[in-house]
């Protein structure tokens, strides 16, 4: 009787463990299910977006580097003939090859694990849910048969990622013969002292075309190492699946390169699908040295030894020129690679001018929009409303006393110190609608001139605090005269 009752309880535990991990697979699947339009629409609008960017970047420095490469070339015939028929052999057929495979490279001839140029965890990640839902429609519809719309989203985003891995494994090898072809042209002319001046200017060109080409890879690099809200969400969701880990396991790029044995009858645990970290790579990393034996591991601390000359020999001749590092010889503009939403600044700033016999004090209160040319130097423009307080302590009353537009431009100076100038048109006139605002006589001009500090702030929404001290130099010709010296404090977010 005891044996029979302990196989009953057996039984029924099993039946709810059972019943637990169906109600939690079918969990997972809701939730997956529950937001497919709007992760495929995020994913499509976004890869599209990064393919275009890339592939006009990319078009933009090849074709640079190709026309420097050509105002060499003519140069060194001049002098130089027969080197310069070497030194340029197929340059820039080459450059064509890599302009015309970026276009028309739609990634589709490649299969899902194959491993090349810089790995991408995140795009790894992506790409193998995309596929694994093709394979397996259940997960975003219980029919187990997809929509025609559903079918639709998943073919275009799952195209618009295969062609953005592609491009991004163009865009490594473009940037590698670019490395390749400024490393030739150093040792040329380094065993040719005699040319050194024929090229300083074509050879400052190549060195940063090439420094700022790889800056804007890293920057593409970061962006997709980085995934939104929604994408991780549906990472973590989908990581639940068993078939999902599976999945990855034999058919992402990190599975192919390490050859990932499965979980079941190895007694492993723990996939390295969704999002790998570093913690789980370099995990599989051991196990696969482990398991190569004694003789394996002396074989690969030989080769990575040689790897480490080599790249202490590299580095040893950086100082020269010689290495292919992308360490600039100049000074870098940090905003020649962001694009022109990132390089806009947005400010406040505000300044009270003093009672006078025609007006009452007023602040008035300054909006700006700058965009940033690169070393700390801008250029802008803004727009100004004056708000009246009263007449004195005894007088508060809140007026509309005039309006101003303007245009600045601030080059640094040194450290935090900036040169300021700037020309501004200012409505002086008391108003009580904006109908009035278009008479012109009632506006008056101002051409300033100054000195503006930068200071530093703990506080995240004052960072960046910006005083400014300027002197009106047509301040003297307005009737009345207005104030020549102004105090200004404002603030720039970025």
């Amino acid at each position: 009787m005891r044996k029979l009752t302990a196989l009953v309880w057996l039984g029924m535990l099993c039946l709810v463990v059972t019943v637990a991990q169906a109600q939690s697979g079918d969990s997972v699947i809701s939730r997956v299910g529950g937001f497919p339009g709007k992760l495929l629409a995020k994913i499509r609008s976004k890869t599209a977006h990064a393919n275009d960017q890339l592939t006009r970047q990319t078009g933009r420095y090849l074709r640079k580097m190709a026309g420097e490469e050509q105002r060499m070339q003519q140069r060194l015939n001049k002098v130089d003939s027969a080197g310069a028929k070497e030194l340029f052999a197929n340059s820039q057929q080459q450059y064509a090859y890599f302009l015309q495979k970026l276009r028309t490279d739609t990634g589709s001839r490649r299969s899902l694990s194959s491993f090349q140029g810089n790995y991408h965890p995140y795009l790894d990640s992506l790409q193998g849910s995309l596929a694994f839902l093709q394979q397996d429609p259940a997960v975003l519809n219980r029919q187990g048969t997809l929509s025609a719309r559903q079918q639709e989203q998943l073919q275009s985003a799952t195209g618009q990622l295969q062609m953005l891995q592609a491009k991004m494994q163009d865009a490594d090898a473009a940037q590698g013969f670019i490395q390749q072809r400024k490393q030739q042209i150093n040792q040329y002319i380094q065993h040719h002292a005699n040319l050194q001046n024929l090229f300083t200017k074509p050879l400052e060109g190549v060195n940063q075309q090439a420094y700022y080409y790889s800056q804007q890879l890293r920057q593409y690099r970061e962006m997709w190492d980085n995934p939104d809200v929604l994408e991780k969400q549906a990472l973590v969701v989908l990581d639940k699946l068993p078939a999902f880990q599976q999945y990855m396991k034999s058919n992402s790029q990190l599975g192919g390169l390490f050859h990932l044995p499965s979980a079941s009858g190895t007694g492993e645990v723990g996939s390295l699908s969704g999002l790998q970290t570093r913690e789980q790579v370099a995990q599989q990393v051991q196990r696969q040295v482990s398991a190569g034996g004694g003789t394996a591991l002396q074989s690969n601390l030989e080769s990575a030894q040689s790897q480490l000359d080599n790249y202490k020999q590299k580095l040893g001749a950086l100082g020269s020129g010689n290495g292919d590092q992308d360490m600039p010889n100049f000074k870098a503009n940090e905003q020649k690679t962001k694009t022109f939403l990132k390089r806009l600044e947005y400010g406040v700033n505000f300044q009270t001018e003093h009672n006078n016999n025609y007006y009452p004090t007023y602040s008035d209160l300054g909006f700006s929009l700058g965009y940033n040319l690169g070393h700390s130097n801008i250029v802008g423009i803004g727009a100004s409303y004056k708000l009246g307080w009263g007449r004195g302590i005894d007088h508060i009353a809140f007026s509309s006393q005039g309006v101003g537009l303007r245009s600045f431009v601030q080059f640094k100076i040194k450290g935090t110190y900036s040169a300021t100038g700037g020309f501004e048109y200012n409505y002086t006139t008391p108003f009580t609608s904006f109908g009035q605002l278009p008479q012109l006589e009632y506006w008056t001009k101002s051409g300033l001139v100054g000195v503006t500090k930068t200071v530093s702030m703990k506080n995240g929404v004052f960072k960046k605090t910006q005083v400014s001290l300027l002197w009106d130099l047509l301040s003297y010709q307005q009737v009345p005269k207005t104030q020549a010296v102004l105090f200004r404090i404002g603030y720039v977010w970025r």
